[in-house]
Order: C-alpha cells, then structure tokens, then sequence
C-alpha cells in the first residue's frame, strides 16, 4: 500500500508494476479525488484513513509518501498492525522520531526501510568499494556540496512545501539528505559538528535555502558540507572523500536542470568526477562513458528506485534486514538534527544526540 498519492509515490507504483513479487493492492491519501484517480490508473483500492487500510488482509507492507513530519505516526502505526514499513527519505525528522519508529518495527517484528537510492549508483559504489579496499588509504576528508535553484513555482507546487509544519525543514531535510547520507557511509560514524543555516535566497518561504558545516568524524577525519537551494542555474551535487595516502575518489550525483520527483522528464547521469587512485586514473573516461551508456538505456528516476524496492520486498520475503534499514536512515536523521541545532545554539553540537 502507498500512501500519499503524490508526485514521488508515482515512482513508487511505476517500480512496483515492475516487480514480480509485489502489487500495489491499495492507496491512502486525505484527498479523497486524487487518492481516487491514483487508485484507478494503477489498480489499487482507495482509503481514507490508515487506520482502516492497515487492517486489510492482503496489505503487508506499507509505502511513505507523505510530507516529512507524517513518516513518524504513520509508520508506527502500520508497524503496530504488523505491516512492514519503507518510507521515502528523511527517514524522521527527529532522533527521537526515528527511534519510534524502530522501536515500533522491532517489537512488531517488521521490516523498516528508507529511500536512499542514490547507494546504489554505479559510481556510489565505485566510490564505497574503493574506501573499503582501501585505495585511498583512511579517509581523512569529506566534502559535500550541493548548490541548486528551487524557484517559486516549486513551492506553489504543494501547500506543505517550504514551511516548517508542513516539510519540517529546507534544503538539508528534502535535497540534501541523499548526499549527506552518501557522506556518512563513506566517512563513517560523525562525533561532532558545528554549522549555520539561513533563508538567503527565497523570501516567500519560511526554511532555509542555505547551510554549511563542519563534520568531526569519530576516525579522526574532517568533513564539510555546503548545500543550497539558492543558485541558480541547474543542480550540482557532488561528494568527494580524500584519503591519508594523497588519492581522491568522488561522485558527480546530480547535475544538469533541477529534478522534481515525478515531474522532471530528464536528470544527467551519475558520474564519478574524480578518481586518483595509482594505477587506476585512466578508468575514469571509461566508466564515465559507461554511466552515461547506461543512463540513455534506463531511466535513473525510476531505475534505482525499483532497485531498492526491489531489495526491500526481498528481505521482507527472506526475513533479513533490507539495504537501507531503519538505523541507518536514524544515522542521516541525528546528522541533520545536528546541524540544525548548532545552528540554533551557534556553538558545537557532539553526537550521539540526546532525545
């Protein structure tokens, strides 16, 4: 079952009509017209109230797409009917949501899962293989940077959009999450962190546009992150990881025009952007015309995606822990709660969070 007929659950129902072993059985949503419409173009059963749908006997497992600040009491919900749960990312808005949530999984004996496609990127991959090869030697610096446009039209998409209520934060908790979780599986466990945000760029808005921070790693290692929603043209994303040995390994993300779950027809291909591994630097050419190869074969938006449901209605299937599970969606969360309270209480903030 999905719920939150919106743009990304689109995604959602597009990738599970590609999977042998899953259905779309039903849709939940509080606009009874568009909860309708979805129901009908995809084949599903539509539903008004979760508590009602988590009840059918041939729902077992339970897709997010709601506004961020509903993952929390919906999941736990559907997890206390013995639904198992993926949620599209942030995973929660809060540590203390996000340990609900597990708990919630643990004690009904479900799976929990988040969205985080972006691991599976080829060059994301290339990337991790690399660190756990040790190629670069031990990291020793991380760098994030993630500068967008997200104009007035984007916001006037949905009431929720750009409003704390209703999104619950700006650019780190809806675009940058992805990069932010990239950078702490690369780098490993964050133990402190300091960092500013600002609305720079969007008036008409009440979250940030901007933040910037700086990462303590528990190895040892430095990191920094720099993300907006304030530049313009296009989107670029980037995560680089540079090692005690002088190599760099890194990971073009996003570039090109500025994706919208849903609506965005084209987004460029995930590359690697830098590679100076020894003995290795004359691949990049090479992979790079194989990202590109494949990303004009498939269609990234959806590709991905479909991969990682793919694994999740598999380890519901084989009762194992999925790619992405609730503790490691829980590691993004506490980082970004991070920043937004450094950025609060203008001094450093050590991790782990208390409640």
């Amino acid at each position: 079952m999905i719920v939150g007929p919106g743009k990304v659950a689109h995604t959602h129902a597009g990738a599970l009509a590609e999977l042998p072993g899953a259905r779309l059985a039903a849709v939940c949503g509080r606009n009874a017209e568009r909860t309708a419409a979805f129901a009908a173009r995809y084949g599903a059963r539509p539903f008004a109230d979760l508590g009602e749908a988590v009840c059918e006997p041939d729902v077992h497992a339970v897709i997010l797409c709601t506004p961020h600040p509903l993952h929390a009491d919906a999941a736990v919900q559907a997890a206390r009917a013995g639904k198992h749960v993926f949620v599209e990312k942030p995973l929660a808005l809060t540590v203390a949501d996000a340990d609900r949530m597990i708990a919630a999984a643990r004690d009904s004996g479900v799976r929990l899962g988040v969205v985080s496609q972006r691991r599976l990127y080829e060059p994301v991959q290339r990337v991790k293989r690399a660190i756990e090869e040790g190629k670069v030697g031990r990291p020793v610096l991380g760098t994030l940077s993630l500068l967008g446009w997200r104009g007035p039209e984007y916001y006037a998409m949905d009431a929720w959009r750009g409003t704390w209520a209703g999104e619950g934060g700006g650019v780190l908790v809806n675009q940058a999450v992805h990069q932010l979780d990239l950078l702490q599986w690369f780098m490993g466990p964050v133990q402190e962190v300091s960092g500013a945000w600002a609305n720079l760029n969007h008036p008409g808005i009440e979250v940030e546009d901007t933040a910037v921070a700086t990462l303590h790693f528990a190895g040892g290692a430095l990191g920094s992150v720099v993300v907006s929603n304030g530049q313009n043209p296009g989107l670029w994303g980037r995560v680089h990881v540079h090692g005690a040995s002088g190599a760099t390994v890194g990971v073009q993300t996003d570039g090109g025009s500025s994706f919208v779950a849903g609506v965005t027809a084209a987004v460029e291909p995930p590359v690697n952007d830098v590679w100076t591994v020894p003995g290795e630097t004359d691949l990049l050419p090479t992979w790079q015309a194989e990202d590109r190869e494949r990303a004009a074969r498939l269609d990234p938006m959806t590709h991905y995606h479909r991969l990682q449901l793919e694994d999740f209605v598999d380890a519901v299937q084989g009762n194992r822990e999925p790619l992405v599970s609730g503790e490691e969606g829980r590691k993004t969360v506490e980082l970004i709660e991070a920043i937004y309270r450094a950025g609060r209480i203008r001094s450093v903030v050590r991790l782990p969070l208390e409640g």
